[in-house]
């Protein structure tokens, strides 16, 4: 049954993927870039790193996508079609695409692989000390890290909110010409 679950997780997240960076619709993008995020979060409770998940699924799919999409709603940029790109860049990316794909089989097929067991899983007392713990193996320094990214973000998606492109600096400065 894990098997099947990780074969619809893995064709869904690579057909969301393809569909996010091929998509001519700014706002689909962003969509299908939740469902890819989503999809990350199902490997995460599929691997039984349910913190992971619920990270994952509340920052980067909850969040981050959120703000995303929030953005393009502000600027009135939802039915804007991106122009497809010339043959020339295609080709590039192609090519950068299929050096990456061999670089990862070549590192898969030479890296020996060993067994490690597994250590036995943290009680919730532990994992509450872990939450708050600066020092190794803490958690407390990435969660500083989600909430600079978060904020980062969210100046992001006010940056790009107050941006209208063609518009002048000035809003008083209209008025003053006529």
């Amino acid at each position: 049954m894990e098997k099947i679950v990780f074969y619809i997780l893995a064709f869904a997240m690579l057909s969301l993927s393809l569909m996010s960076v091929l998509s001519p619709r700014l706002l689909r993008s962003a969509v299908y870039l939740f469902g890819v995020l989503a999809a990350i979060a199902g490997f995460y409770f599929l691997a039984g790193y349910y913190f992971l998940g619920a990270v994952q699924l509340t920052v980067y799919a909850g969040g981050i996508v959120v703000l995303i999409i929030f953005s393009i709603l502000l600027t009135h940029e939802i039915d804007y079609k991106m122009e497809p790109p010339s043959w020339l860049r295609a080709g590039a990316a192609g090519v950068v695409c299929a050096g990456g794909a061999g670089m990862v089989l070549y590192l898969l097929s030479t890296t020996p692989f060993t067994r490690v067991e597994a250590p036995e899983r943290a009680d919730l007392d532990t994992l509450g000390e872990l939450l708050l713990s600066p020092g190794e193996g803490g958690y407390l320094l990435p969660f500083e890290v989600i909430s600079i990214l978060l904020l980062a973000a969210i100046i992001g998606a006010v940056v790009i909110a107050k941006h209208k492109p063609g518009a002048a600096s000035n809003p008083n400065q209209e008025n003053q010409t006529l």
